[in-house]
């Protein structure tokens, strides 16, 4: 006789493995992408961030509880990944420091929700209600750096649709395995902002990145040259003297015979 609720429970397992084995390499494409890039232009720290401290809180609050495996054994592997891509944005701003303060509180987080002496059931259950919206913010911050610059950056297309697939995989699961709501809506909710994000992704295909008008240098005010109120006389030539013609010189008057003569008689009478 045919089992509806087996069927249904053996569709839930292959897709929770098909979604573990996929949450493994989802986030590989953008880590190759910024590897390639060596920039983490359009990728938000704050989202990614928030996203990380929300699968820490999902993974421990689904182990304590001794949920299948199949149904978040994704959130392993995706927690591991962020905080990679997390190391790597901030190697690549030069902000090295950065990238050892994200490890090591991921870390420590992570250590202390796994222990019960630390983090009792009741607060890791509020913890699970605030990883909700914690999880949903984190994809708004990328919707809005998405909006901004008009492009998806060095956002992966393989990672966005995936993890589109795999959380409406997950309302299935969630509902046949888990049953539990708070899981539940948590899911739909993720769903909807992931069809956000792939609906950008599609908008923004073949989009660059808005660069910002570089500014032209200001030129000093120049002042102007100030002019007299007075004007110019205009410049009179130069005023040269009138020659006056030169007096003809006077030739000697030829002396006559008759003082000649004089001379010479005076001369005779010795």
């Amino acid at each position: 006789m045919f089992d509806a609720e087996c069927l249904k429970l053996g569709i839930s397992k292959a897709l929770g493995l098909g979604i573990v084995v996929t949450g493994a390499i989802v986030k590989l494409p953008q880590l190759l992408k910024l590897i390639n890039a060596k920039s983490g232009t359009g990728l938000s720290v704050s989202g990614y961030i928030l996203e990380t401290i929300g699968y820490i809180i999902t993974l421990a609050y689904n182990v304590r509880l001794r949920f299948p495996f199949s149904t978040y054994g994704e959130t392993v592997f995706i927690a591991i990944q962020n905080v990679l891509i997390l190391s790597l944005i901030f190697h690549y701003a030069r902000k090295d420091l950065y990238a050892l303060a994200a490890i090591g509180i991921a870390l420590a987080t992570a250590y202390a929700l796994f222990d019960a002496k630390l983090v009792s059931y009741h607060d890791l259950q509020l913890l699970q209600g605030l990883s909700i919206p914690l999880s949903l913010t984190s994809k708004i911050p990328q919707i809005y750096a998405n909006y901004r610059n008009a492009s998806t950056g060095q956002l992966s297309a393989f990672t966005v649709f995936n993890y589109l697939a795999g959380t409406l995989a997950r309302v299935f699961t969630t509902v046949t395995e888990v049953n539990d709501p708070m899981i539940f809506w948590g899911f739909v909710a993720s769903a909807t902002l992931n069809a956000i994000l792939a609906a950008q992704m599609i908008y923004y295909w073949n989009t660059s990145p808005k660069s910002k008008p570089i500014p032209k240098p200001l030129k000093a005010p120049t002042t102007p040259r100030r002019t007299s109120a007075r004007q110019r006389t205009p410049k009179t030539p130069p005023t040269t003297a009138p020659v006056t013609p030169e007096k003809p010189t006077t030739s000697k008057t030829p002396k006559s015979p008759s003082t000649a003569s004089r001379k010479g008689r005076g001369k005779k009478k010795n």
